[in-house]
């Protein structure tokens, strides 16, 4: 019998810096490896522990995939430190992804903060791969410096894709900077989609889902229209240590992505 909690072999192909504290990883598994957009794996760095992460590459490619990591504690600064050449462990995927057929037909407004947009860039590689699914792809990106911006030329290659329209906006902007300035919900406003035949798609810190997801229904957003990953402490994926308990749901297993109508009434959702 299988062991559950048993990571598979990985080898680094390619580390490429985002921002000075981003980084994506090229991973080629030693076995095959699928996953649907929106799930979530455990990354081991050998030695030294595991940390949960959202695949940010396109689900379609198989032998490949990528992990944008973030510098914000023991092992993911530690992940930083990895080269080309190195193995890894990798136990999922785990948990449920973007229900897509909700999607079909409609705009689909996806909402991005910081490094929030690496599990929604694995989303937006699946509705560009079948675009005539959908109505529309609107992407409203924010970050706190221009320095901070991840995927900058794919989002200038996006911007260019028929029925997909893009805009970014930084927190604070410099000399050089000449776009819009301002936090995301500020370039929420006039939104080229018919809000009665949307969805939205939302992943950042959770101070900026908070305020998103406000802004989303003073715009008139249902609550079930409103999808976001809750992208908790998940330990071990499997729901059995509690870590990543939101109300009486699980975001490893029940989770990480849920619409905003079954959260709604949890007092500690954004906790």
């Amino acid at each position: 019998m299988k062991n559950i909690y048993q990571p598979f072999e990985a080898t680094v192909e390619e580390v490429i810096v985002e921002t000075p504290a981003i980084k994506t990883f090229v991973l080629r598994p030693k076995e095959n490896f699928e996953f649907r957009t929106g799930q979530f794996i455990e990354l081991t760095v050998p030695g030294i522990g595991e940390a949960p992460f959202t695949p940010s590459s396109d689900p379609a490619v198989k032998d490949m995939f990528e992990l944008t990591v973030m510098k914000a504690g023991r092992v993911t600064a530690l992940a930083h430190n990895l080269l080309k050449g190195a193995s890894v462990g990798v136990r999922g995927p785990y948990g449920k992804g973007y229900p897509l057929e909700k999607f079909f037909a409609k705009d689909v407004l996806v909402i991005g903060g910081g490094v929030g947009l690496a599990p929604l860039r694995s989303l937006l590689f699946t509705l560009f791969g079948e675009i005539d699914r959908y109505h529309k792809v609107i992407l409203r990106y924010g970050c706190r410096t221009p320095q901070d911006m991840v995927y900058k030329d794919a989002l200038r290659g996006w911007a260019k894709k028929d029925k997909v329209d893009v805009l970014t906006t930084v927190d604070v902007g410099d000399k050089n900077y000449k776009g819009h300035v301002g936090v995301v919900t500020t370039i929420l406003d006039k939104l080229p989609l018919d809000i009665k035949k949307a969805v939205a798609v939302v992943c950042g810190p959770p101070i900026m889902m908070k305020f998103t997801t406000l802004k989303l229904l003073d715009l008139g957003f249902g609550p079930s229209d409103i999808y976001l990953s809750m992208e908790k402490n998940m330990s071990c994926g499997l729901g059995k240590c509690g870590h990543c308990r939101i109300g009486s749901y699980y975001a490893c297993k029940d989770g990480p992505v849920f619409d905003y109508g079954v959260l709604k009434d949890i007092p500690e959702v954004w906790d």
